[in-house]
C-alpha cells in the first residue's frame, strides 16, 4: 500500500476522516505525514526520543529494503495486480483483496506516471540515484585510491604481478587466483596492480579497468529474508557486466563458498560460476594454501575457473628492499629516524625469533612497534608535535578574527595573549624541532619489542650470531667437562656451517656416540640455549618410536587419502614454526631403513617436502644425532683410561656405526664424535655444577652455601660414574645433600642467615654442616 500524497513510499500512518457523510481511511508515509503535520507522528517521535534524522534514516532503510527485494517486495506485487500484470486476475482485481484501491488507494497509475512522479520526487528531494548503487555500498574502488596516492608503495613482486597480469589479459577464465601463506603481500599484489592501472603501466586491454575490493560482510550483512542476499549479488553482478571494465578483488576468497548459504538458498560461489565460465565478470582471488584445498579445490567447478599463481615467502633480501622502500611512512607517521642497520636486523630478528607468521608483514609489524617504542621513550617528540599543533589553532583564530565582521566586538586581553603566547611558541619550537628530529630507532627498541613478544631475554637477541659463535666454544666448556676434543669439533662445524663460504646451504650435522651419562644430550640441550636463545629451541625426536615402516608418516605427515592426511608431520611443522633449532634424533641406531633415507634427505638437500607439497627447510638448524653403538663393554675398565685404549674404543665405535648406517649416510655427517668415559677428575667438576645449581636457591632463602673439595671426592666415590657416567653422580647428590638440607628446612633448623656446608667426614660420608 503505497502513500495516497506521492504515490512513491509504503504507507505507514493511517488516519480516518470524514467525507460527504461517508469515513475513509487514507495512508501516508513517513516524510508526507511529517510534512503535513499529523499529530500522531509527532506523539511518536516524543513518545521513543526520535530526532528528524532519525525518521529519515529509518525511511532510506525501508525504501533500500523494498528495492533490494525488487519484484518479489509486496509493494510491487499489488502494483503489479492493480496494473494487471502477469499474475493479475483476468477477470479483473477483487475489490475485497485491497478495499477502495482505485480510490482511496490509487494504485493503478501507468508506468509513465510512475517515472514522471519519481523523476519529480527525485528532483523534489534533491538526490540523485547513484550511478553504481551496489558496488559503491558493497565494494571500495582500490584504482581511485592509487590516482589518489592513498595507496602504499608496492615494492618487489614483480613476477607475481606480470603473472596476475598475464592472466587478466586472458579471453577466458581470466580470473586469477593468489594463494598464499597469511602475511606475504596477496593483498599488496592486487593493490599493485591498482597503482600500475592508475599510472598507464599496463597491456592496451587494461588500462581503462578499475579494481574493485569487495567487502562480502558488508554483502551479507543485513540480509534478513530469504532472495534478499541473492537480490545483491544478483544487482552487483549486474552492475559489473554493465560498466564492462570492472575486475572484483576478493580478499579471502574461500569465503564465498559458504556466504549467503542457509536452507534452500544458493551461496555466492554457485551464484558467480555461470559469470565467471561465461567472461562476463572478472575476479581476483586472495587465499591461503590450506583453505584453497579444503573449499575451492574440493568444489572442482568453482576450481577451473581460476587460475593459481603461487606467492611464496620473500627471502630475507627481498624483505629488506620492501622496507626500505616503505620505512618512510612509518618514519612519518611515528615521527622518528630508521637506519639502514636497525631496518636490515629488524628483518633478521623477525625472521628468527618470530616463527609463527611471515615475512615481510612479521618485519613490517615488528618495524611498527619498535617505532612505537622509541616515539613513546622520548616525550620532546609529543612535547614539539603539541606546541605545534597549539600554534596552528593561534594562526588560525587569528586568521578567522582578521576576516570576521568589522562590528563585531574585539576581545583586546585574548589578543593579547595571543600575541604573546604565539611569539613564545615561535621562539622556542626550532630548539625542540631539532631535538625531536634527531630520534632515532635504536636496536634496544627492536630487542625489546622482540623481548614482549616472545619472552626472549633483550640481552640475549642485542648478540650478533657471530658474536656468539666467536664465544660458542668456551661457553660451552663451561657447562661441558672433560669432553673438551668434541666440544672443539662441535664449534669448528657449525662455524664452518654458518660462514656459508662453498655458497651450499645445508644444516651442520654430527652423529655423538659413547657411553651413557658421558654428557651426549647435555652437549645438545647447551648448544641449543647458547645458539638459538628461545624457551623452546631443541627439537627432540626418540627414534625408539621410529622402528617400523609407517612411522615415516608420523615425520612427514600421511600421504593424501590416509587418516590423518590434514594433520602436519611431527618433525616437518615443528621445523617449520622454528626454522633455527637444534633437532636431536635420539638413539639413532633403533630407526627404521626408510626413516634413514628420510634423514638422509635432509642431510643432502638441505630442505625436505613434507605430505601436503611444502617444502620445510633445515638449512638454519643444527642436526645432532645420538647413539650408544659400541659403547657396551667400554666401561668394565673402571675409571680413567689411557691413550691406547682410548683410540681402540673410537675404532670400535665407528664400525658399531657401520653396521647399521650406510656409507653414503656417514659420508653426509659433517663429525662423529666419540665422547671419551668420564675420569674421577671428570666427575668432580661435573659435581661442582651440579652443588653450584642449589646456590640460587639458598641465596633467595638467605643462607650462605658452599662446599669442599672432600664432599665432591665422596660424592663421585659414592656414585657408580664408570658404570652410568653423571647420572648416577646425580641421584647421589639428591639423596646426600638435597633431602637433609629440605629436611632441616622444614624443620627450621636451617633459617635465613645460617650457614650451610657440604662436606665428608673421616670415613667418607657426606655431611652438612
Amino acid at each position: 500500500m503505497v502513500c495516497i500524497r506521492c504515490q512513491k513510499r509504503p504507507a505507514i500512518i493511517f488516519i480516518q476522516r470524514m467525507d460527504n457523510g461517508q469515513m475513509k481511511q487514507e495512508g501516508y508515509c513517513l516524510h508526507c505525514a511529517r510534512e503535513l503535520h499529523i499529530k500522531p507522528v509527532d506523539d511518536l517521535m516524543k513518545q521513543f526520543g526520535m530526532s528528524d534524522q532519525d525518521l529519515d534514516n529509518m525511511e532510506n532503510r525501508m525504501e533500500s529494503m523494498m528495492e533490494e527485494l525488487g519484484d518479489a517486495n509486496p509493494l510491487s506485487m499489488m502494483m503489479n495486480m492493480a496494473n494487471g500484470g502477469e499474475d493479475a486476475d483476468p477477470d479483473g482485481m477483487d475489490e475485497d483483496l485491497v478495499p477502495g484501491s482505485n480510490a482511496t488507494f490509487p494504485l493503478g497509475f501507468t508506468s509513465s506516471e510512475k517515472k514522471d512522479g519519481d523523476k519529480k520526487a527525485d528532483r523534489k528531494n534533491g538526490k540523485k540515484p547513484p550511478k553504481r548503487k551496489f558496488l559503491d555500498t558493497y565494494c571500495e574502488n582500490l584504482t581511485r585510491k592509487a590516482r589518489e596516492g592513498k595507496l602504499d608503495d608496492i615494492i618487489g613482486r614483480d613476477r607475481e604481478i606480470y603473472r596476475t597480469i598475464q592472466i587478466l589479459s586472458r579471453r577466458q577464465k581470466n580470473n586469477p587466483c593468489l594463494i598464499g601463506e597469511a602475511g606475504v603481500g596477496k593483498t599488496a599484489i592486487a593493490e599493485g596492480i591498482a597503482e600500475r592501472i592508475a599510472k598507464g603501466q599496463v597491456p592496451i586491454g587494461l588500462k581503462d579497468k578499475e579494481i574493485y575490493l569487495l567487502d562480502l560482510t558488508s554483502l551479507v550483512a543485513g540480509t534478513q529474508f530469504r532472495g534478499q542476499f541473492e537480490q545483491r549479488v544478483k544487482g552487483l553482478l549486474s552492475e559489473v557486466k554493465a560498466a564492462g571494465n570492472v575486475i572484483l578483488f576478493i580478499d579471502e576468497i574461500h569465503t564465498i563458498t559458504s556466504a549467503g548459504e542457509s536452507e534452500g538458498a544458493m551461496n555466492a560461489g554457485n551464484i558467480l560460476k555461470p559469470a565467471l565460465s561465461r567472461g562476463e565478470i572478472q575476479v581476483i582471488g586472495a587465499t591461503t594454501f590450506n583453505e584453497y584445498r579444503k573449499y575451492i579445490e574440493k568444489d572442482q567447478a568453482l576450481e577451473r575457473r581460476f587460475q593459481p599463481v603461487r606467492v611464496e615467502e620473500p627471502s630475507v633480501a627481498d624483505t629488506i628492499a620492501v622496507m626500505n622502500g616503505i620505512k618512510r611512512y612509518y618514519e612519518q607517521h611515528h615521527h622518528v629516524q630508521v637506519p639502514a642497520d636497525v631496518l636490515s636486523a629488524t628483518v633478521t630478528l623477525s625472521e628468527r625469533y618470530i616463527t609463527d607468521r611471515y615475512l615481510p608483514d612479521k618485519a613490517i609489524d615488528l618495524l611498527d612497534e619498535a617505532c612505537a617504542c622509541c616515539n613513546l621513550a622520548h616525550p620532546v617528540i609529543s612535547e614539539y608535535l603539541g606546541m605545534q599543533k597549539e600554534l596552528d589553532a593561534l594562526r588560525q583564530e587569528e586568521a578567522d578574527m582578521e576576516n570576521a565582521d568589522v562590528n563585531e566586538p574585539i576581545d583586546y586581553e585574548r589578543v593579547a595573549e595571543r600575541k604573546t603566547r604565539i611569539a613564545k611558541l615561535e621562539a622556542d619550537l626550532p630548539a625542540k624541532q631539532a631535538a625531536a628530529s634527531e630520534i632515532q630507532v635504536t636496536m634496544d627498541d627492536v630487542a625489546k619489542v622482540i623481548e614482549l613478544w616472545t619472552g626472549i631475554p633483550a640481552v640475549k637477541i642485542r648478540e650478533t650470531e657471530f658474536a656468539k659463535l666467536a664465544n660458542l666454544e668456551g661457553e660451552l666448556k663451561k657447562k661441558i667437562i672433560g669432553q673438551d676434543e668434541a666440544v672443539h669439533l662441535v664449534a669448528q662445524a657449525i662455524k664452518r656451517s654458518r660462514a656459508d663460504l662453498s655458497g651450499r646451504r645445508r644444516p651442520a650435522s654430527f652423529i655423538f656416540v659413547g657411553p651413557t651419562g658421558v654428557g651426549k644430550t647435555e652437549l645438545v640441550k647447551q648448544l641449543a640455549n647458547q645458539l638459538f636463545d628461545g624457551p623452546d629451541p631443541l627439537i627432540r625426536l626418540d627414534m625408539s618410536e621410529y622402528m617400523e615402516k609407517y612411522a615415516v608418516s608420523r615425520m612427514i605427515g600421511s600421504p593424501p587419502g590416509y587418516v590423518g592426511y590434514e594433520e602436519a608431520g611431527q618433525l616437518t611443522e615443528k621445523v617449520r614454526r622454528r626454522p633455527y633449532s637444534v633437532v636431536l634424533f635420539d638413539e639413532i641406531e633403533k630407526a627404521h631403513p626408510d626413516v634413514m633415507n628420510i634423514l638422509l634427505q635432509i642431510l643432502d638437500e638441505g630442505k625436505i617436502n613434507d605430505a601436503q607439497g611444502r617444502t620445510v627447510d633445515f638449512s638454519n638448524t643444527v642436526i645432532c644425532m645420538t647413539s650408544n653403538a659400541g659403547s657396551s663393554d667400554q666401561t668394565t675398565g673402571g675409571l680413567g683410561f689411557n691413550k691406547s685404549e682410548e683410540q681402540r674404543s673410537e675404532e670400535k665405535t665407528r664400525k658399531a656405526l657401520a653396521q647399521f648406517l650406510r656409507p653414503e649416510f656417514l659420508g653426509r655427517v659433517d663429525e662423529v664424535i666419540a665422547f671419551k668415559p668420564l675420569t674421577e677428575e671428570t666427575l668432580q667438576g661435573i659435581a661442582a655444577l651440579m652443588l653450584d645449581e642449589y646456590k640460587s636457591g639458598m641465596d633467595a632463602k638467605g643462607i650462605a652455601y658452599s662446599y669442599t673439595p672432600a664432599a665432591l671426592k665422596a660424592l663421585v666415590k659414592k656414585s657408580q660414574g664408570g658404570k652410568f657416567g653423571a647420572r648416577d653422580l646425580r641421584r647421589v647428590i639428591r639423596k646426600a645433600v638435597e633431602d637433609p638440607a629440605a629436611e632441616r628446612l622444614i624443620d627450621g633448623t636451617l633459617a635465613s642467615g645460617s650457614t650451610l656446608v657440604v662436606d665428608a667426614d673421616e670415613n667418607g660420608e657426606v655431611v652438612l654442616k
